[in-house]
């Protein structure tokens, strides 16, 4: 049953990718595949990107509401961008190397991971609710610093702010995307080779330690792996805030099994098939430019709702 799942997920994910890549492509091939492979590339990045980062973080946390999103990633990366705007102006920051932007934004999203939420390495469950209780607390304040600021800028540093505050797909700056799927590819590896012991830190804290598992080195190296994926992603095309909730909480449904062999994958797809199709759906079908992380964010925040109420999830 879950190897049918795997692959029916695969042919549609396949089936996506085709659509998006033909449906309504006019003009010359070699322009509109190369054009539109970029942003097929992109989209499957950030899927499997953004899925797994989730599925390890609700692995050291034992919780199945909570992403490194809703704990105020997002939240951060937007203050990020409006202190430098408030800072150097908008024209200054389009003016920015793409290359310094983005790794700029990797090192101050990993760097805020690992003291965010650097209370996961230790040992007992009151850390893991400073934890949680911190993200929340440093997501408000984020948010609310960023509104601040806004109230003091130039309406047109605020439409930059704005742009770069959604998940753009439009346009890929090729070198970045190298960059990117590079540093996926490499997180990634290592993910998988975690696989088992993040089967045995499902279990818990007492039954892991029983079983022999460094629980408080194997929380922190997950938690760089989180981190780097997540800051990548956001880096790389802007936060998507409920992506990550929304693919895990169905592959859950499709394939009920907490084995990581499983669920890291089928995520994946899931991920890739939400982006691709939804991207198809949104440009090819109905001729749309509204971004897909507004309806993305919209269905994820029904769900998180959802399992919010439903304590069975928690």
């Amino acid at each position: 049953m879950r190897a049918r799942s795997t692959l029916i997920c695969a042919m549609l994910l396949a089936l996506s990718c085709v659509l998006f890549m033909t449906l309504g492509a006019k003009g010359n091939w070699d322009f509109v595949l190369w054009f539109r492979g970029r942003k097929l590339a992109a989209l499957l990045i950030v899927g499997a990107a953004v899925s797994t980062a989730t599925v390890l973080f609700q692995t050291i946390s034992r919780n199945h509401i909570l992403t490194p999103s809703i704990m105020g990633f997002d939240a951060l990366y937007t203050l990020i961008v409006a202190l430098v705007v408030f800072s150097i102006g908008a024209a200054g920051f389009n003016h920015l190397p793409s290359e310094f932007v983005f790794f700029a934004h990797i090192s101050l999203l990993i760097g805020a991971a690992l003291i965010l939420f650097g209370t996961l390495i230790g040992q007992h469950r009151t850390d893991l609710m400073r934890m949680v209780l911190t993200g929340i607390i440093f997501g408000v304040l984020f948010r609310s610093l960023s509104s601040f600021i806004y109230r003091m800028i130039d309406p047109s540093e605020f439409a930059t702010i704005q742009v770069n505050s959604y998940a753009r797909f439009n346009y890929i700056d090729l070198n970045l995307l190298w960059i990117s799927a590079g540093l996926t590819f490499v997180t990634l590896s290592l993910s998988w080779q975690m696989r088992r012991q993040l089967d045995v830190l499902g279990l818990g804290f007492e039954m892991a330690t029983n079983l022999g598992e460094p629980v408080a080195r194997r929380q922190k190296q997950a938690l760089i792996l989180v981190a780097i994926l997540v800051a990548v992603s956001t880096a790389l095309v802007g936060p998507v805030a409920f992506l990550g909730l929304l693919v895990v909480s169905i592959a859950r449904l499709i394939s009920p099994n907490e084995t990581h062999a499983v669920l890291i994958p089928l995520s994946a797809l899931i991920a890739g098939i939400v982006l691709v199709a939804g991207q198809t759906i949104l440009e090819r079908v109905l001729g749309l430019s509204t971004p897909l992380a507004v309806v993305i964010d919209f269905v994820g925040g029904f769900v998180f709702l959802t399992l919010l109420l439903r304590k069975g999830w928690i």
